[in-house]
């Protein structure tokens, strides 16, 4: 019993030991960020002080004039978010169902953002459960809408910074990431051969791996 507890707590941080990412640590480089995120750790904090934490294991690069991006038309009321520096949440609700989360990746003013596909859930792993209705480990977070809900995030959270003192902020890596892997992006249809989606090799969280 001791042992599993031991190696229950090594794989999920307590938020206090998880460091802030700073603005300056974050690529000013949409592909970059999407690549430099990978193994990075997203936490949202409840009122009550609960914390959730997953490592990012699959991201997706909407660059700048990126025709299947949400900034592609311009500057509008439900994309702004994009406009902002680096670093700040852009969320959305898609397909009548599921919010999802991209991280603003360019200087301020350039639309673009990188999409976050996947975690690998840490802290709160039962509340992350029964927010997804129960659903097994493997597939809390396993795709965006599944992560966005897994974590509480929906408009509320649209705009805030992630380099922030929010409830919702990215933060340093728990370990070392495993390898790289590159694909094209999933569920598009416009410049669906760029290869703009990275997650990590191995990663039985990520949604899909490459044929």
């Amino acid at each position: 019993m001791k042992t599993r507890k031991r190696s229950r707590a090594a794989n999920a941080p307590a938020a206090a030991k998880l460091r802030r990412l700073r603005r300056a640590e974050l690529p000013a480089d949409t592909v970059r960020l999407a690549r430099y995120l990978i193994g990075k750790t997203l936490v949202h904090s409840t009122r009550s002080g609960v914390v959730a934490s997953g490592r990012i294991v699959e991201t997706e690069a909407y660059p700048p004039g990126d025709p299947s991006g949400h900034a592609f038309r311009g500057k509008t009321v439900s994309n702004g978010s994009l406009f902002l520096e680096r670093g700040f949440a852009y969320v959305y609700f898609a397909y009548g169902s599921s919010f999802m989360m991209n991280v603003s990746s360019e200087r301020p003013g350039i639309g673009a953002g990188v999409l976050i596909r996947a975690l690998e859930p840490l802290d709160s792993i039962g509340l992350m459960r029964r927010r997804r209705g129960g659903a097994p480990l493997r597939d809390l977070a396993r795709g965006p809408g599944r992560a966005a809900a897994a974590m509480a995030i929906d408009r509320r959270c649209d705009g805030l910074d992630l380099c922030g003192t929010h409830s919702i902020w990215l933060a340093a890596a728990t370990r070392r990431r495993g390898g790289l892997a590159v694909s094209p992006r999933i569920g598009i249809t416009r410049a669906v051969e760029h290869p703009l989606r990275f997650y990590e090799r191995g990663s039985r969280f990520v949604s899909r791996t490459s044929r």
